[in-house]
C-alpha cells in the first residue's frame, strides 16, 4: 500500500514532487531497501509521473547494492548496509544508473530484529541531486514494520520536495 493512499487532494507529497520536477524539466529515480519500492510505487501513482520517474532499483541485498548502485565493498564491509554512507552511495547510484537528475535512497532497519547492529527503527535516507546536492537524513522511527517502512518512504519524498522547493 503507499504511503499516501486515501489521503486528499492535490497537496499529496508525491504529487508536489511530480509537479516540481514536471515544472524544472528534472527527473528522479530511486534505490530502495528496506522500503523494497514504496517511494517509487508512490510517485508512479501520480498521473504524469512517466515525464519524471526514471527508474529504480530495489537493493535488499548488498551484492545488488555493489552491484547495480555502485556502493563500495568495503563501505558495507566496514559498516553495514544501514548507514548514512552507505545511503550516500545508493542515492548517486540510482542517479548514476538511471541517468536521472535526482536519486532517492533508503537503507535501514525495519525490523522485526536489529540489523546490521542497528536498532529496529534506525533509517538513513539519501538525496543526491545537480550540482552537488546531497543530504542525508537520519531517523529513529517507532511502530512495526508497516510502520517504519511507509514512514520512510513518505519522508523521503518529503525531502526531495524539500530540496525541489529549495531551488537546488
Amino acid at each position: 500500500m503507499s504511503p499516501h493512499a486515501g489521503q486528499p487532494g492535490p497537496g499529496r507529497t508525491q504529487e508536489q514532487a511530480v509537479r516540481l520536477l514536471r515544472e524544472r524539466g528534472q527527473s528522479v529515480a530511486t534505490a530502495e531497501s528496506l522500503t523494497a519500492g514504496l517511494i517509487s510505487a508512490s510517485l508512479a501513482e501520480v498521473p504524469g509521473a512517466s515525464a519524471v520517474l526514471r527508474g529504480g532499483v530495489v537493493s535488499y541485498a548488498a551484492e545488488v547494492k555493489e552491484a547495480l548502485l555502485g556502493v563500495d565493498p568495503e563501505l558495507i564491509a566496514s559498516r553495514g548496509t544501514v548507514d548514512p554512507d552507505v545511503a550516500r552511495a545508493m542515492a548517486r547510484g540510482a542517479r548514476r544508473a538511471c541517468a536521472a537528475d535526482w536519486g532517492i535512497s533508503a537503507t535501514g532497519a525495519a525490523g522485526p530484529e536489529p540489523h546490521d547492529g542497528k536498532p529496529v527503527g534506525t533509517v538513513y535516507l539519501g538525496i543526491a541531486g545537480p550540482a552537488e546536492a546531497e543530504t542525508v537524513l537520519e531517523l529513529h522511527l517507532t511502530g512495526d514494520r508497516e510502520r517504519i517502512r511507509t514512514e520512510s518512504a513518505r519522508r523521503a519524498l518529503e525531502t526531495l520536495v524539500e530540496q525541489l522547493s529549495r531551488g537546488r
